[in-house]
């Protein structure tokens, strides 16, 4: 399971329900949510952000906040 799809399921949201009210299909959720390669575009971040009412920032932290800036000499 993707740090999305963790967060999805911590959250009990439907993705059903999250593919109606963003367009973004049912089979591209689910890949979203399983797949380590899947890449996830801003927009569908600011899409499941908008249909499950929480700030985008919320999930660009989670799956996002484990990256860190690379050291410069």
């Amino acid at each position: 399971m993707t740090l999305l799809g963790e967060y999805l399921f911590g959250k009990s949201v439907n993705k059903a329900d999250i593919s109606r009210k963003t367009g973004i299909s049912k089979s591209r959720l689910s890949e979203l949510s399983r797949k380590e390669s899947a890449k996830l575009k801003a927009d569908e971040i600011y899409l499941i952000a908008l249909a499950i009412d929480v700030p985008p920032e919320e999930i660009l932290y989670k799956v996002c906040g484990h990256l860190k800036l690379c050291k410069v000499k």
